[in-house]
């Protein structure tokens, strides 16, 4: 059953895409100011800046894929 309404996917997009973002600037500014949490390991791979920015991009993903007004074969 197909509706004629705006896909999920294009929100979870747009939701990937605002956590990716909180993520990576969270990362940026903790990479950049050198404020880690204390007893944490691996701290100098920088992980949520890689991860928001992974976030980002499969939601932008999303966010063009399916977004709305799009001619669907």
């Amino acid at each position: 059953m197909r509706g004629s309404g705006i896909p999920i996917w294009f929100f979870i997009g747009v939701l990937l895409v605002v956590y990716g973002a909180t993520i990576l600037g969270y990362g940026v500014f903790e990479w950049t100011t050198g404020s880690y949490a204390p007893g944490v390991q691996l701290t100098n791979l920088h992980t949520p800046v890689w991860w928001g920015g992974l976030l980002a991009a499969l939601g932008m993903f999303y966010a063009v894929r399916f977004r709305p007004g799009r001619a669907r074969k």
